[in-house]
């Protein structure tokens, strides 16, 4: 019986790329928070990932490069973020605050995805070590 590594980690690997990419973004967003006119971007993982997981049943398949391309239309998550601070008169809408406890956050739930993969690989070891 084979052992389905792609079934098995794929939804988290899925995971921790939507927030590697969620990360980048909130970088973006505090690196920016002093450019007159910067409008804060945020990315909805639920979506992201609700997204990854319909593009992984879709299987589609490109059959000609003037067809478009499904998986690049369906990754739509990244958003304005609606700002909860007065407007400070340069157009900014980046909390720096906020940027940072969401930072922070996202960097703790990815830290936790790689430990839960680890356990998971780990348990696989023992299953084919025997021990």
């Amino acid at each position: 019986m084979a052992i389905g590594f792609d079934q098995g980690f794929q939804l988290h690997t899925q995971g921790m790329l939507i927030r590697a990419q969620r990360a980048e973004i909130i970088a973006s967003n505090i690196a920016n928070a002093d450019t007159p006119g910067y409008k804060a971007k945020g990315l909805d993982f639920k979506q992201a990932l609700s997204q990854a997981a319909n593009k992984q049943q879709m299987g589609m398949t490109r059959t000609n490069e003037k067809h478009f391309d499904v998986r690049t239309e369906l990754n739509n998550s990244v958003s304005f973020r609606v700002p909860n601070q007065p407007d400070t008169g340069d157009g900014n809408t980046v909390d720096v605050q906020v940027e940072r406890n969401l930072y922070l956050k996202n960097s703790l739930k990815y830290q936790a995805s790689v430990q839960f993969l680890n356990g998971k690989i780990q348990a696989m070891k023992k299953v084919i070590s025997g021990g």
